[in-house]
């Protein structure tokens, strides 16, 4: 992933908030290098990271895609259709043309690196802007690796990239490891 940021989108309300997201859903607004991995890829990734038969407790929470394209559209349909017959049952995961888009707040964005004060620390550091903090790739990259995606060995290849000291470097690689043991 290059960026990820965490918003709300799908809905006709302007501005949405948390406490105030009217008929929205909440997001994640990802991009990508097409030549790192694929949209089709991505939607792998999507469907193996919960059950899409389960229906929504609220239209906040529920399972949606937005596409861009056709192209996008007509993959997300394809893979649905797989799941669909992998679970033998019917998918409530809608797939939907891309809508406005509304970032979160701050306090929502790279919720596993804000969990550990010692990364939101440094990351304060190096991006004292919270736009800049909120669009930083590191900053994504390391919120993926803290919510448990990610190899160790595919950590230890780019760690020196995130800007961090030796010793939040370390207690990455520790925390990462301890997550896949």
């Amino acid at each position: 992933m290059v960026r990820t940021r965490v918003g709300y989108a799908g809905g006709t309300q302007k501005d949405p908030t948390y406490y105030n997201l009217g008929d929205h859903t909440e997001t994640i607004q990802i991009d990508y290098d097409p030549i790192q991995i694929s949209y089709e890829e991505l939607l792998a990734i999507f469907w193996d990271s919960h059950n899409p038969a389960n229906p929504p407790f609220s239209r906040q929470y529920k399972s949606i895609i937005f596409y861009h394209n056709e192209e996008q559209k007509k993959l997300a349909l394809e893979t649905k259709a797989r799941v669909e017959a992998e679970l033998k049952t019917s998918v409530l995961t809608e797939i939907i043309p891309v809508s406005d888009f509304y970032l979160a707040e701050a306090y929502h964005q790279k919720y596993y690196l804000q969990g550990v004060p010692q990364f939101k620390q440094e990351f304060s550091a190096i991006y004292p802007s919270t736009d800049d903090f909120i669009a930083s790739t590191s900053a994504a990259r390391v919120n993926g690796y803290l919510g448990g995606n990610g190899t160790v060995a595919a950590l230890q290849a780019e760690i020196e990239s995130f800007g961090l000291s030796p010793q939040a470097s370390q207690k990455l690689l520790d925390i990462v490891s301890s997550l896949k043991n």
